[in-house]
């Protein structure tokens, strides 16, 4: 009997012993699966945020541009499902605002995103789309741009150039 139960206690002794040596090894897996649950990130969650950026010009660039060319409120928008790009704008002085309005001066668009240079379309009857002469304060002028195969789209930033008139930066709304 006494050989069972030293046995016994050996046994009992080893297992312990086992036990105990077990439990770090134990204990550091069991702290690596929770170190990677802590840095697994959580699935993002789809929302549509708003953008704190304006379409448009900023302030500081509208009193740049009616002080230098006597213009405000410049608008790049997209109409004719996309086939055309109209550019607006507003003009406050005439005297400066004549080079947007000179017939010799070619206007393009250019679009940053997509490289492309857009011309203004030329109607067989009408002529180009534009409106041209010397403008009158506070009346709304504009030009469209062809943008066949819409290589400029809505959020696009563009670049209109008329002679010596540069407008850099506007968003296409």
């Amino acid at each position: 009997m006494f050989r069972s139960s030293e046995f016994g206690i050996k046994l009992l002794a080893g297992v312990l012993i086992g036990g105990f040596f077990a439990l770090p090894s134990l204990a550091q897996s069991v702290q690596e699966q929770g170190n990677a649950a802590a840095t697994k990130t959580p699935a993002p969650i789809a929302r549509h945020k708003a953008s704190p950026y304006r379409p448009g010009v900023p302030d500081s660039a509208m009193g740049y541009y009616q002080a230098l060319w006597g213009v405000d409120n410049m608008l790049v928008r997209q109409t004719a499902s996309g086939n055309l790009i109209r550019f607006s704008y507003r003009v406050t002085d005439p005297a400066r605002s004549k080079a947007l309005g000179d017939k010799l001066a070619t206007p393009l668009l250019y679009g940053q995103r997509s490289r492309a240079v857009l011309h203004i379309p030329v109607m067989d009857k009408i002529g180009q789309l534009r409106q041209t002469g010397s403008g009158e304060a506070g009346k709304e002028y504009w030009m469209v741009f062809s943008n066949k195969g819409s290589l400029v789209k809505p959020g696009d930033r563009v670049n209109v150039v008329i002679g010596s008139f540069h407008a850099d930066g506007l968003m296409v709304e």
